[in-house]
């Protein structure tokens, strides 16, 4: 499946419908805006997570500078007595929006004006839609020099006159935009991957090898269909579960508008951890490695010449696992927020159809995550293992520092 094709069907999932949701608010039909804007530019799963997270950071410091309860991300501006909150949102968002998106103003203009249309006219409203209006200007110039368009200039390893891939890997760059909750993207950068001659690197490499193969005879039909599920990336792999658990009754606007923002922060800023670890380490992917298991020198690899994953290698160095990060890190904000459960979640995949995955936990979805990067043949064990820690962290990081009740 091209790159193209997949960004396409990962955000094509943001506007699906999620089963058993209540009536949306304006924090769930704005996340699912900004991923259909993603979806129309082409974004990449580290883009589309900046992307997000300018909204609802946007949302919710709008919506706190009217309700107030919070301490703000950053801006907390005046507001009139009687400024509606979700005016405030919603002009947040789509002030974001047509910033990032300026070629889709019809279609966003036309969501906007829905959105207001709902709302009672009158002096609150237009109270609202200015607090919002002023709130984005000031992420949108928070986030204008925040490396995101840093070139990506990254050196293929070669000889002079000899042919190597000419795909690019992405974002080689992405470690240095500036983070979100974090200090420095390489703030919680791991240890090292496994030696080639360790026995752990020879467990990681047989059992890939094993499991993650198309020719595999050890891999069930369930875990096939669970490496397909999860083609999908960026922030769909945990919003249509952020909004399954954000639709209990009774929530307000300012919970989820909150609740959002820690999320997309953090799984931003799991991308940028991600990323400043995986070049700096640049370690090999298993359709490389065990194509050339002759050279790692252990003993206990061996090579597989027409070797191949279940799902497309995507284009960047392996180590560590970058869904694992985001469901964990993920797991980390929304366990915060929900408990460990248990919880009866369940979702449908555009790169998958017909399967609808189960869980009873927020743990069990992260997991399953993890997983199946292993069953499509792209990660090893450790490197999932690595990614859930650090994931963890940079959850526990957001939710213990950030957006805290105002004493």
């Amino acid at each position: 499946m091209n790159a193209t094709l997949v960004r396409c069907l990962l955000m094509t999932f943001a506007v699906l419908p999620t089963p058993a949701l209540a009536a949306p608010d304006a924090v769930f039909e704005w996340n699912q805006r900004a991923g259909t804007c993603a979806l129309e530019a082409k974004q990449n799963a580290p883009l589309a997570t900046r992307t997000l997270a300018m909204v609802h950071v946007a949302m919710f410091d709008a919506i706190n500078s009217i309700e107030g309860g919070y301490t703000p991300y950053k801006f907390k501006v005046p507001a009139s007595p009687g400024s509606s909150a979700e005016a405030a949102g919603v002009a947040a968002a789509h002030a974001v929006l047509g910033k990032l998106f300026p070629d889709q103003k019809s279609v966003l203009d036309s969501a906007y004006a829905a959105s207001l249309a709902q709302i009672p006219g009158g002096s609150g409203k237009t109270a609202g839609i200015a607090v919002g209006e002023d709130v984005a200007a000031k992420i949108l110039a928070l986030r204008a020099s925040d490396g995101a368009d840093a070139p990506n200039d990254y050196r293929p390893s070669t000889a002079p006159g000899i042919y190597v891939a000419t795909t690019l890997p992405i974002v080689s760059r992405w470690g240095n935009v500036t983070p979100w909750v974090m200090q420095r993207g390489l703030q919680f950068r791991p240890s090292p991957p496994p030696q080639l001659t360790s026995q752990q690197w020879a467990q990681d490499y047989n059992e890939v090898k094993d499991l993650g193969g198309t020719k595999s005879t050890s891999r069930t039909a369930d875990e096939t269909d669970i490496a397909r599920f999860w083609i999908i990336t960026g922030p769909q792999i945990s919003d249509p579960i952020a909004r399954q658990l954000a639709s209990a009754p009774g929530r307000s606007l300012i919970q989820n508008a909150r609740l959002f923002a820690l999320l997309e922060m953090a799984v931003a800023d799991a991308y940028i951890a991600v990323f400043d670890a995986k070049y700096n380490f640049n370690f090999w992917r298993p359709i490389t490695a065990i194509r050339n298991g002759d050279i790692d020198g252990n003993d206990a690899t061996t090579r597989d010449p027409d070797w191949e994953p279940v799902i497309d290698t995507p284009p960047h160095p392996e180590y560590p696992c970058a869904h694992c990060i985001a469901s964990a890190t993920a797991r980390a904000v929304l366990e915060s927020e929900f408990g460990a459960g248990p919880h009866a979640l369940s979702m449908t995949s555009p790169t998958a159809p017909g399967v609808e995955r189960h869980w009873t936990s927020i743990k069990d979805f992260a997991d399953e995550v993890s997983s199946a990067r292993i069953y499509g043949g792209i990660h090893y064990r450790t490197s999932t293992e690595v990614a859930k820690r650090m994931g963890t962290e940079i959850g526990e990081l957001t939710v213990q520092n950030y957006l805290k009740p105002a004493h």
